[in-house]
């Protein structure tokens, strides 16, 4: 068909404002995977763009060289792994159950759940509660607060409200019980949603690093999000007190490696993993999004 020249100027508009967007969202990145290759006392002056203008790897061997690597990298995969799943049964056997219309008060329900979104308890009383649970300096600090996320249930719901009743009356008829009901009829439905909220409960739980600095002490349950986090201390404060050193001895300073430097390699080390997941995850991503909030 032939366009006309308003869909021809329509066209040419609509690629140049996502070519637009597209950098907008790409230059930040390639900018500190940049900076993350480059000399520290060279970055200091600035005008890094998309290219490192003296090439070094300093700067990651700054990261992989703490002894604390590996562990913080296995607890962190470990956390995401088992807060994810668990999460996961927790909040979609929640959802499920509350789409039962024989539910006995299942608006009083709802509305239970829903309140400590709106009512916080507070840092210092969720701290005590922890301590009196015996959450502290161990594993299960990191899965068990997060098991349920009233929002999460609330778009699985959603999306279960919208498959048609036909089938579990169907299941019904031929003896199936809620249990293989919502295990092999429902959930192979719902993979769409169920990505979309395994995407974000994964993300949060490998970005976290708060959960580490609040409730452990022991090295063997840090994080990598932590361990990261101590390290750009470290290389800020190494940076500061040999700049300090150097000019009351009136020297050049001589520093490979500085806290912005050590902060990109940081950023490029903890993000990859999850750049690596989200492409393969995003076509359900945008379906769970969309279906999901129709009627949340």
């Amino acid at each position: 068909m032939k366009r006309s020249l308003g869909e021809k100027i329509f066209t040419v508009v609509n690629t140049i404002i996502m070519v637009l967007i597209c950098i907008v969202s790409v230059y930040p990145y390639l900018n500190q995977l940049a900076l993350s290759f480059n000399d520290g006392m060279d970055a200091i002056s600035g005008g890094i763009t998309i290219f490192p203008r003296e090439f070094t790897f300093e700067n990651y061997r700054t990261v992989f060289s703490d002894p604390s690597f590996l562990s913080a990298a296995k607890i962190s995969v470990l956390r995401v792994i088992c807060s994810t799943v668990l999460s996961l049964l927790v909040t979609y056997a929640a959802a499920y159950g509350l789409t039962r219309k024989g539910l006995p008060y299942r608006k009083q329900l709802t509305l239970f759940l829903m309140l400590p979104g709106y009512i916080p308890a507070g840092t210092i009383p969720i701290y005590i509660n922890m301590k009196n649970l015996h959450l502290i300096n161990t594993f299960w600090v990191y899965i068990l607060p997060g098991l349920f996320a009233f929002y999460n249930m609330v778009i699985i719901r959603s999306y279960l409200q919208e498959l048609p009743p036909e089938m579990e009356e169907s299941a019904k008829i031929d003896g199936a019980n809620d249990l293989i009901i919502m295990f092999r009829i429902i959930f192979p439905m719902t993979l769409p949603v169920v990505a979309c909220v395994a995407l974000w409960l994964s993300v949060g739980a490998w970005n976290d690093w708060t959960t580490t600095l609040t409730y452990i002490t022991d090295r063997d349950l840090h994080t990598l999000q932590y361990l990261m986090m101590r390290l750009i201390k470290e290389a800020e404060l190494a940076n500061s007190m040999t700049m300090q050193q150097a000019m009351s001895k009136g020297q050049e300073v001589k520093a490979k490696v500085t806290g912005d430097t050590v902060k990109a390699a940081t950023l490029i080390v903890t993000t990859l993993p999850i750049l690596m997941v989200y492409p393969f995850l995003q076509k359900y991503f945008i379906k769970g999004i969309n279906i999901g909030a129709v009627k949340g």
